[in-house]
Protein backbone atom coordinates (compact mmCIF):
# COMPACT_ATOMS: atom_id res chain seq x y z
CA UNK A 1 0.00 0.00 0.00
CA UNK A 2 1.20 3.51 -0.80
CA UNK A 3 1.21 6.10 1.98
CA UNK A 4 1.18 9.15 -0.33
CA UNK A 5 2.15 10.49 -3.74
CA UNK A 6 4.26 13.63 -4.02
CA UNK A 7 3.92 16.11 -6.87
CA UNK A 8 6.13 19.16 -7.24
CA UNK A 9 4.92 22.73 -7.42
CA UNK A 10 6.59 26.12 -7.80
CA UNK A 11 7.37 28.13 -4.69
CA UNK A 12 4.55 30.42 -3.57
CA UNK A 13 1.71 28.54 -5.29
CA UNK A 14 0.01 27.08 -2.24
CA UNK A 15 -3.18 29.14 -2.69
CA UNK A 16 -3.69 28.08 -6.32
CA UNK A 17 -2.95 24.50 -5.24
CA UNK A 18 -5.60 24.74 -2.51
CA UNK A 19 -8.14 26.18 -4.94
CA UNK A 20 -7.57 23.28 -7.33
CA UNK A 21 -7.06 20.28 -5.04
CA UNK A 22 -9.48 21.24 -2.26
CA UNK A 23 -11.87 23.59 -4.04
CA UNK A 24 -12.21 21.86 -7.40
CA UNK A 25 -11.27 18.23 -6.70
CA UNK A 26 -12.89 18.16 -3.26
CA UNK A 27 -9.87 16.87 -1.35
CA UNK A 28 -9.32 17.98 2.24
CA UNK A 29 -6.14 19.80 3.19
CA UNK A 30 -4.13 17.94 5.80
CA UNK A 31 -1.89 20.03 8.09
CA UNK A 32 1.82 19.48 7.52
CA UNK A 33 4.06 18.84 10.53
CA UNK A 34 5.67 22.16 11.60
CA UNK A 35 9.18 21.15 10.51
CA UNK A 36 7.88 20.40 7.00
CA UNK A 37 5.40 23.30 6.81
CA UNK A 38 8.30 25.74 6.78
CA UNK A 39 9.38 24.30 3.41
CA UNK A 40 6.12 25.31 1.72
CA UNK A 41 3.74 23.16 -0.27
CA UNK A 42 0.58 21.52 1.01
CA UNK A 43 -0.92 18.09 1.64
CA UNK A 44 -4.35 16.78 0.71
CA UNK A 45 -6.35 13.68 1.49
CA UNK A 46 -9.60 12.13 0.30
CA UNK A 47 -11.06 9.25 -1.69
CA UNK A 48 -8.63 6.88 0.09
CA UNK A 49 -5.60 8.74 -1.24
CA UNK A 50 -3.07 11.18 0.12
CA UNK A 51 -1.43 13.67 -2.23
CA UNK A 52 1.43 15.94 -1.20
CA UNK A 53 2.60 18.99 -3.13
CA UNK A 54 6.20 19.88 -2.42
CA UNK A 55 8.03 23.02 -3.46
CA UNK A 56 10.75 22.55 -6.04
CA UNK A 57 12.81 25.65 -6.81
CA UNK A 58 13.81 24.33 -10.24
CA UNK A 59 10.22 23.26 -10.93
CA UNK A 60 9.28 21.32 -14.06
CA UNK A 61 5.82 19.75 -14.29
CA UNK A 62 5.44 15.98 -14.47
CA UNK A 63 4.07 15.55 -18.00
CA UNK A 64 4.19 11.72 -18.21
CA UNK A 65 4.52 10.38 -14.66
CA UNK A 66 1.26 10.85 -12.76
CA UNK A 67 -0.93 9.56 -9.97
CA UNK A 68 -4.14 7.76 -10.94
CA UNK A 69 -6.83 8.56 -8.41
CA UNK A 70 -9.92 6.40 -8.04
CA UNK A 71 -13.06 8.54 -8.19
CA UNK A 72 -16.64 7.24 -8.11
CA UNK A 73 -17.91 10.57 -9.48
CA UNK A 74 -15.88 10.54 -12.70
CA UNK A 75 -18.43 12.27 -14.95
CA UNK A 76 -19.24 14.96 -12.40
CA UNK A 77 -15.55 15.64 -11.79
CA UNK A 78 -14.84 15.86 -15.52
CA UNK A 79 -17.67 18.38 -15.85
CA UNK A 80 -16.34 20.50 -12.99
CA UNK A 81 -12.86 20.52 -14.51
CA UNK A 82 -14.19 21.48 -17.95
CA UNK A 83 -16.35 24.24 -16.43
CA UNK A 84 -13.25 25.59 -14.66
CA UNK A 85 -11.29 25.67 -17.92
CA UNK A 86 -9.18 22.53 -17.53
CA UNK A 87 -8.74 20.10 -20.40
CA UNK A 88 -10.17 16.61 -19.90
CA UNK A 89 -8.88 13.88 -22.20
CA UNK A 90 -10.86 10.65 -21.95
CA UNK A 91 -9.02 7.38 -22.45
CA UNK A 92 -10.39 4.66 -24.63
CA UNK A 93 -10.60 0.99 -23.70
CA UNK A 94 -6.88 0.67 -22.87
CA UNK A 95 -7.60 -0.36 -19.28
CA UNK A 96 -10.12 -3.21 -19.28
CA UNK A 97 -12.93 -2.68 -16.80
CA UNK A 98 -12.06 0.99 -16.16
CA UNK A 99 -13.16 4.41 -17.39
CA UNK A 100 -10.56 7.15 -17.13
CA UNK A 101 -9.46 10.61 -18.11
CA UNK A 102 -6.36 12.76 -17.80
CA UNK A 103 -6.06 16.43 -16.93
CA UNK A 104 -3.33 18.73 -15.61
CA UNK A 105 -3.21 20.67 -12.37
CA UNK A 106 -2.56 24.44 -12.39
CA UNK A 107 1.19 23.73 -12.42
CA UNK A 108 1.04 21.44 -15.46
CA UNK A 109 1.38 18.15 -13.56
CA UNK A 110 -0.50 15.31 -15.24
CA UNK A 111 -3.30 13.65 -13.25
CA UNK A 112 -5.41 10.61 -14.11
CA UNK A 113 -8.82 9.83 -12.64
CA UNK A 114 -10.29 6.33 -12.93
CA UNK A 115 -13.49 4.52 -12.05
CA UNK A 116 -14.50 0.87 -12.54
CA UNK A 117 -17.03 0.19 -15.27
CA UNK A 118 -20.42 -0.66 -13.86
CA UNK A 119 -22.33 -3.65 -15.19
Amino acid sequence: MIHHVLLACPRGTEEVSRAFYAGLLGLVEKPKPPALAARGGCWFTGYDAELHLGVEDDFRPARKAHPALLRPDLDMLAGRLLDAGYDVVWGDDELPGMRRFHTHDPHGNRLEFVAPLVG
